[in-house]
């Protein structure tokens, strides 16, 4: 980028938020591969925990996941949002000072989980051990983001919506549904509560919000980015916009209906084990005609590989994740 592009895009959009967010992800990254480190020593040698009931598995083991998910992959996709949807849409984001709350809030979010879950404040449900105050925080804190985020496509200058921006509404909407639903619980003290749902009611629900938390929290949002900064990195139009639209549709449509497959050989009824091992089957295909989409779109540009860093990580990175929901939706879907 020239030094005139550089400056309107100073001028134009709110990078330094971006750079916060890309900040947090590297050193929470740092600490939740440190915490997961210590986690799988523990499985060779227990007595890795040192004798210290905040430092046994049960209780490291959720703060790596939650580190990892929501600190590290969280801050990456809130960096990725505002930094491409500003210039997919033309217009700063809507509110600097929404912006920052976000921010801001998040990280407190995530120091709370931090305090926390070592405590043994959890409600035990995978990917949802936070209890009620930080649950209410998190939705207060997306609701801050999907205002910010649907204000600034109200305001975009650019009329056509690309598709990476489809990616990113689903992320912000069906996040927040599964979230809300999953964590309706009664408190019965400042850090304790139980959820209103019980047994196979519980179990359903937990497994369709944690299932789709995967989707919609750790693969829609990096989809969305594939298809801007594939395109942007190769500086080539994306192979077929047409099949990214089918990608799209296929993926939220097949993947809401997959969770399931987690509760095989239980008390769920079998139409239900059934239906999620068949849509865990079926999300291959989009899963595969994603990652296709993505590589093609270097068709004429292999060279760059031998040139660009930042193509040999992006095309690393999408052919990993074909193998791996290859591998995921053929072995979760074994009877």
């Amino acid at each position: 980028m020239n030094s005139a592009n550089q400056t309107k895009a100073k001028n134009i959009y709110d990078d330094v938020v971006v750079m916060y967010f890309v900040y947090a992800t590297m050193g929470w990254g740092i600490i939740a591969f440190l915490v997961g480190l210590l986690a799988a020593l523990q499985l060779a040698y227990w007595p890795m925990n040192m004798d210290m009931e905040w430092l046994t598995f049960g209780r490291v083991r959720p703060l790596h996941t939650n580190a990892a998910i929501f600190a590290f992959a969280g801050n990456a996709v809130f960096a990725g949002i505002y930094h491409s949807t500003q210039r997919l849409c033309k217009v700063r984001m809507f509110s600097d000072k929404l912006s920052w709350l976000h921010f801001w809030g998040w990280q407190a979010i995530i120091l709370g989980a931090a305090i926390t879950l070592p405590l043994g404040f959890t409600q035990s449900k995978e990917y949802a051990e936070l209890e009620w105050p930080l649950d209410i925080a998190i939705a207060l804190i997306w609701v801050v983001f999907a205002i910010n985020f649907f204000m600034t496509l109200r305001n975009r200058k650019e009329k056509h919506m690309y598709v990476a921006i489809w990616f990113y509404i689903a992320t912000v909407i069906t996040v927040a549904v599964l979230h809300i639903f999953n964590s309706i619980e009664i408190p019965v003290g400042f850090l304790k509560s139980y959820p209103v749902y019980a047994g196979i009611q519980d179990a359903m629900v937990q497994w369709w919000c944690g299932h789709n938390a995967v989707a919609f929290f750790l693969m829609t949002p990096f989809l969305g980015m594939m298809y801007y900064y594939i395109p942007k990195a190769a500086n080539k139009p994306v192979y077929s916009y047409r099949l990214s639209i089918i990608h799209f549709w296929a993926l939220i449509f097949i993947y809401i209906w997959a969770g399931p497959h987690h509760l095989l050989n239980t008390s769920i009824p079998d139409w239900a084990q059934t239906l999620g091992m068949i849509f865990s089957l079926m999300l291959s295909a989009p899963s595969w005609g994603g990652m296709i989409n993505g590589l093609l779109t270097l068709r004429g540009a292999w060279h760059l590989l031998r040139t660009s860093p930042v193509i040999k990580f992006l095309v690393t990175a999408v052919t990993f994740y074909g193998m791996a929901t290859f591998e995921a939706h053929r072995f979760l879907s074994k009877p």
